[in-house]
């Protein structure tokens, strides 16, 4: 992941400095969407694990929050499926 940013960060220097060719333009643009790619996935985890509690101490999470919660139990090693179920609940 660092190695992902510090590659944008250099073409994003390199743009601003002296431009950039074709097929770092591509390279840059796949770099950006696999970063955010996985800072979406990190989110999505999170909120897979979030309870939400109401002021009187009730277990108030959604349902859809629920079911994505347990079947990331279930299958804890499956993490790509586990967050693509979490985004169909979500959605």
């Amino acid at each position: 992941m660092i190695s992902i940013l510090s590659r944008i960060n250099e073409l994003a220097k390199k743009e601003k400095e002296e431009g950039l060719t074709n097929a770092e333009r591509v390279e840059q643009q796949s770099l950006r969407e696999d970063y955010l790619r996985e800072i979406r996935g990190q989110v999505l985890g999170t909120f897979s694990r979030l309870t939400v509690v109401d002021p009187l101490g009730n277990d108030v999470t959604p349902e859809k929050v629920r079911k994505a919660k347990a079947e990331q139990e279930e299958t804890e090693e499956d993490a790509p499926g586990v967050v693509n179920r979490i985004r169909r609940y979500l959605d």
